[in-house]
């Protein structure tokens, strides 16, 4: 493990072995420009197909052919760029690189917004023909009848073409919270439990408010709610423009509003989003049950928000080497395999993972690559058994992406968001059971209990707050209210009330929670988290029930990347979300959960 101390490692102080790989994606910035401009040579060579696509089944084969080999490229240029720029966002160079490929994106959209007008103005007679006679062709047809299914959201040529180009417009909300909250945002100095001063950044955050002393929580949470406050109008600002783009792509396409079109990418009827905030609220009992227990455990005569995140049993082992994390996830996701296993030993020695914080480095953890390379994982360990978790996490994404990729065309590469959230949390349920099962003392079960509480109160009850937050927002945007700092304040501090009960006070700072959240600027994004638990749930229960067919079943989900709707692949994997049973079972684990919790505090 890195030592820690008062001021974070530059990057050139952390030893390779915790850095990813970058190399193998280009081995120089002169090999990156090579495929840019190639990237932009192939852009305008597919205008040469314009006009030309009902002709005859080879000529839309070739355009889509070579939009493929175009955008697969171009995913390359693209996630090197973003990268590099997330290794250190301090850095000018990796800035303009990350403003260049954004360029380019733009221009690759702008100039192959043509391809799906065109398709839809084929009838549909026509396409079928297509289909029919050309083998190679019919590779494409969910491809097709999907856009056919979205034909009354997609514009005419010029229109398309304009919005192709504000693209650059519509990422400026976000590019500009993401600079402003990983590069200029500086938060203070604080005392940690040893009295020592040391910088507070947004990595450190989490285990300040996990700490034993209450009065490192409290000082932490008030020194970044007090700092974000401080920019509140311009992060309101911010936030509302993401809003406002998101409506205007909505209205611009025919759709009611941001909700409908976003969820409509997935084939998801707006009604879930719906319904899964109904079943929560039903549910939030379980909630307040469980901050009641907290509560009575931390002996506090008020619980504040603060004091929420900090383990009900201390872990036996307060750090959790790096090497030590890997192998508890080999063994911990034992049920999944041998050839799972063995990628994950790929990944952990083969650069795949940037592991440490470092100065400048963007916040957080999250799985990317391109379909041209293995996936790449970016965190930010800590030590702690979340960081453990956070691993499992991100490695799910990852060898999802690596096993769609190995097994789909690049057309079906990328799975929908909608199941994004399930292989990674399949690996956490796994990971829960497994350290369940190896516990020898009350505290060790009393922390994994915990800890899955926690999990579970983050991933369903406080994304579901999130994904309630958002639809009120965007409604009152398509209504034309207001979304001023104070509005924005107000419904987040309503909304903590209404969820988390009388069992805790709603401390004032929390009402700018919504101002570091970088999810809200992914438009109705966190709900999937919820919905993605609860599939995971009954997955990993099947998995550890059933063993092989499961684990089959599983291994044909993770390999079928976008080739059918995401309802569809999930039921095939054995989970049926058009039904309330998993979202049901889900809380009666959670139930479970806290009743086992209870009896081992009581034992």
């Amino acid at each position: 493990m890195v030592k820690k101390d008062s001021n974070l490692p530059t990057r050139d102080q952390l030893p390779l072995e915790f850095q990813w790989n970058l190399i193998e994606l280009y081995q120089s910035l002169d090999a990156w420009n090579q495929d840019f401009a190639e990237v932009k040579s192939l852009s305008k060579q597919l205008l040469n197909f314009k006009g030309k696509l009902q002709e005859n089944s080879v000529t839309l084969l070739n355009c889509l052919q070579k939009h493929d080999h175009l955008a697969a490229l171009l995913d390359k240029v693209y996630v090197y760029a973003k990268m590099k720029r997330d290794e250190n966002n301090n850095l000018a160079e990796s800035q303009e690189l990350a403003q260049k490929a954004d360029s380019l994106l733009t221009e690759v959209i702008s100039s192959t917004s043509f391809i799906m007008p065109e398709l839809i103005m084929i009838p549909k007679e026509t396409l079928d023909l297509f289909l029919d006679e050309n083998l190679d062709l019919s590779l494409y047809r969910h491809h097709i009848q999907e856009i056919l299914r979205q034909k009354s959201h997609i514009l005419s040529e010029k229109e398309e073409r304009l919005l192709g180009m504000a693209h650059d417009i519509s990422t400026v909300p976000r590019n500009t919270f993401l600079m402003y909250n990983n590069a200029d945002l500086k938060f203070p100095h604080i005392k940690d439990e040893n009295g020592n001063r040391v910088e507070l950044t947004k990595g450190r955050y989490v285990t300040f408010l996990e700490s034993t002393n209450r009065e490192v929580r409290k000082n932490a949470f008030e020194a970044v709610y007090d700092t974000y406050s401080k920019h509140k109008n311009t992060l309101a600002s911010t936030l509302t423009g993401s809003v406002q783009c998101a409506k205007f792509y909505a209205i611009a396409r025919n759709y009611e509003g941001a909700l409908e079109s976003s969820l409509d990418n997935d084939h998801i009827n707006p009604q879930v989003y719906h319904n899964l905030i109904d079943v929560v609220n039903q549910n939030l009992h379980l909630l307040h049950r469980y901050l009641d227990l907290r509560k009575k455990v931390m002996n506090l005569p008020e619980l504040h928000m603060y004091d929420l995140y900090t383990p009900l049993f201390q872990t036996p082992s307060k750090d959790i080497p790096y090497s030590d994390a890997t192998n508890l996830l080999k063994d911990g996701l034992a049920s999944l395999g041998p050839s799972y296993i063995d990628l994950l030993e790929k990944a952990f020695s083969n650069g795949w993972i940037d592991v440490y914080e470092n100065v400048g480095k963007t916040s957080g953890a999250y799985s990317w690559g391109a379909y041209l390379s293995h996936p790449y994982v970016l965190l930010n360990y800590q030590g702690k058994l979340n960081d453990v978790f956070t691993l499992a996490h991100e490695m799910g994404h990852a060898l999802h992406s690596y096993y769609t990729n190995q097994n789909q065309p690049y057309i079906y590469s990328e799975y929908k968001i909608f199941v994004a959230e399930v292989a990674s949390t399949v690996n956490e349920s796994l990971l829960t059971k497994y350290l369940l099962e190896q516990s020898k003392s009350k505290e060790e079960k009393g922390y994994i209990l915990n800890h899955f509480l926690e999990e579970f109160r983050g991933t369903i009850f406080r994304q579901v707050m999130f994904a309630e937050f958002e639809r009120e927002i965007h409604h009152r945007a398509l209504e034309g209210e207001p979304l001023g700092s104070k509005d924005l304040s107000d419904l987040y501090y309503e909304l903590n009330v209404k969820y988390y009960g009388k069992s805790v006070v709603i401390d004032p700072e929390i009402s700018m929670e919504w101002a570091r959240i970088p999810h809200f600027y992914n438009s109705f994004y966190v709900y999937k988290y919820a919905t993605g638990l609860s599939s995971a749930l009954s997955i990993s229960k099947q998995i550890l029930e059933e063993g092989s067919p499961a684990v089959e079943r599983y291994m044909n989900f993770l390999k079928s990347g976008g080739s059918d709707y995401p309802l569809v692949l999930l039921k095939q994997a054995g989970v049926d979300l058009l039904t309330p049973k998993p979202l049901n079972d889900a809380f009666k684990t959670f139930e479970d959960h806290l009743k086992q919790l209870e009896e081992c505090l009581n034992a």
